[in-house]
């Protein structure tokens, strides 16, 4: 079978520079993630994991090397034909959630439809009722717990039906209960869109649900 690779990185390098001198923060980072696949991306603090996720998503620009997103090659785009891209294609968690505080659960799910110029509503309230919110489709952020707001961040994401999700430290803000149901959550979604997932995470069990983990340690990728 061939499979189509979602993401290829190519001797990604990221190189800052402070008093001290030159500071390697990824260093010759080359793999590739499939279609459908689901990918852990581990390591220390400081070994460049969100380094990683941001250069992935086009968020930051590198020092050298190539990303390609479904077969884009990212950084022969500006930035707006990148922000372009992800609009269309990749979907987001933060550990912080992101979620507008002036907007209510249902119309933070409905904005990237919306900006889309997509049908919102009915998506959006089938979307958080998924997720175990159609009680809360009124409720703004601040009134929700915390695993009420990274579910609505859930439904957010997967209402655009990604081809990708990038998710970094998805539970880092959560109690383990709660933690574990956006864990179910995200894995069920995953699994049903044949979403590609790639996450940040310093939780060794859940890296370990995914099927494949790559472990950063000072910038470089290990065995």
């Amino acid at each position: 079978m061939n499979y189509i690779h979602s993401i290829e990185v190519k001797q990604l390098c990221q190189r800052v520079s402070d008093s001290s001198g030159v500071l390697d923060i990824l260093s010759n980072v080359s793999f590739t993630v499939a279609e459908g696949e689901s990918v852990a991306v581990t390591g220390s603090s400081g070994s460049g994991k969100s380094t990683l996720l941001g250069l992935l998503a086009g968020l930051d620009v590198p020092s050298s090397g190539q990303v390609k997103l479904l077969g884009h090659d990212l950084f022969t785009l500006d930035e707006e034909a990148r922000a372009g891209l992800r609009a269309a294609y990749v979907g987001f968690v933060f550990q912080s959630f992101q979620l507008l505080p002036n907007l209510t659960a249902l119309e933070n799910v409905m904005l990237p439809l919306e900006l889309a110029g997509k049908p919102a509503l009915v998506a959006a309230k089938n979307m958080l009722e998924r997720v175990g919110l159609k009680d809360r489709l009124q409720h703004y952020p601040k009134t929700l717990s915390g695993g009420e707001q990274q579910r609505v961040s859930l439904a957010r994401a997967f209402v655009m039906q990604p081809r990708l999700l990038f998710a970094d430290e998805p539970t880092g803000s959560l109690d383990p209960q709660n933690g574990a149901k956006v864990i179910e959550l995200m894995f069920a979604l995953h699994r049903e869109q044949g979403t590609t997932l790639v996450l940040v995470t310093h939780d060794a069990e859940l890296a370990g649900l995914c099927q494949r983990e790559l472990r950063l340690s000072a910038g470089q990728l290990v065995a």
